[in-house]
């Protein structure tokens, strides 16, 4: 087993030493802990819990008062599962990018563990079962949320991701559609009479994401252009553009946080609240625009990771317990 292992590793840098696209092998069969484990891996769990999170938030905000346990639950296992699909089917699709670059290359596929034909079947299973679940158990705006979300992502954004540095904004669209799916979860086609406050979660979650993912691309800007990935970053070799982007769009997020009341949800805690931890995360872009380095860029990461759940807590708190 180590031998085949170390065998995989050494093909790898070969071919990246060589210049060309590694290509997958499968290894010998592992332990079943070990093939659940790159089977989890290929869902992006830490992702899907963060989209999930905010399904959540979604569906509490529009049922208030009338929610249900049971609808909860079997939305977020509904949207939970077309998630870990469209997220194995973007390995899937990027498999030889990943390759090539660090930070991935030891992911179940490139590293041989799993072969393509079996995540295909993987991801389009979870994916196929999470929208008949949706489509069986709550309203049909939340299902054809879902539905969109999953061909967003999967098939638009991935590809763009190696052909335009404006991905990131795209990418935003179907990152910031979990919570619709919870909104019109728990209204249904009613949901469309009050889609202001869906709009405000989505603008939230739309806005988060572009200072959030361009951190992240410029610590790991030479990565992505190893990989062939179009990041803005990656043509910004100052990184003054970079900045600016993530000023502007950290900034926007604080006038957004008063557009909650007229939307029916909150009122001047959550105007409050996301002013302070709005204010929190700006500064942190603007640290990263007089100072443009990998360690100032982190700082905007963690901003990034506390503002999220610190804003949609503070607006749970104020829609549902002071209303």
């Amino acid at each position: 087993m180590m031998k085949v292992t170390l065998t995989g590793e050494v093909d790898t840098l070969n071919a990246l030493s060589s210049g060309s696209t590694p290509v997958a092998r499968p290894r010998a069969r592992g332990h079943a802990p070990s093939r659940m484990a790159d089977y989890l891996e290929l869902t992006k769990p830490r992702i899907a819990v963060m989209a999930l999170f905010t399904v959540a938030a979604g569906y509490l905000l529009g049922a208030g008062p009338d929610a249900e346990v049971r609808v909860l639950f079997l939305t977020l296992l509904g949207a939970g599962l077309v998630a870990a699909g469209g997220s194995a089917l973007n390995q899937l699709f990027e498999r030889k990018i990943d390759a090539r670059m660090r930070r991935t290359m030891k992911r179940p596929l490139p590293a041989g563990r799993v072969t393509p034909e079996e995540v295909a079947m993987f991801g389009a299973t979870l994916a196929g079962a999470g929208l008949a679940l949706l489509a069986a158990t709550v309203p049909a705006p939340a299902t054809i949320a879902a539905g969109l979300t999953f061909i967003a992502y999967a098939f638009v954004y991935t590809p763009l991701k190696t052909l335009t540095v404006w991905n990131t904004v795209v990418g935003a669209v179907p990152g910031a559609l979990p919570p619709v799916i919870g909104w019109y979860a728990a209204r249904g086609w009613a949901g469309w009479e009050g889609w202001e406050g869906a709009a405000v979660v989505f603008g939230l979650l739309f806005l988060w994401q572009i200072p959030h993912f361009l951190a992240i691309a410029w610590m790991y800007r030479e990565d992505y252009a190893a990989g062939g990935l179009k990041m803005l970053p990656g043509c910004d070799p100052s990184g003054w553009r970079t900045a600016v982007v993530m000023v502007v769009t950290a900034a926007a997020l604080i006038p957004l946080g008063f557009s909650a009341a007229p939307a029916g949800l909150g009122g001047w805690v959550f105007a409050a609240g996301s002013t302070v931890f709005g204010v929190y995360f700006l500064r942190r872009t603007v640290e990263f625009a007089r100072d443009r380095t990998d360690r100032k860029a982190r700082r905007v990461l963690h901003a990034s990771l506390f503002y999220l759940p610190s804003v949609f807590a503070v607006l749970m708190f104020d829609a549902l317990l002071l209303k």
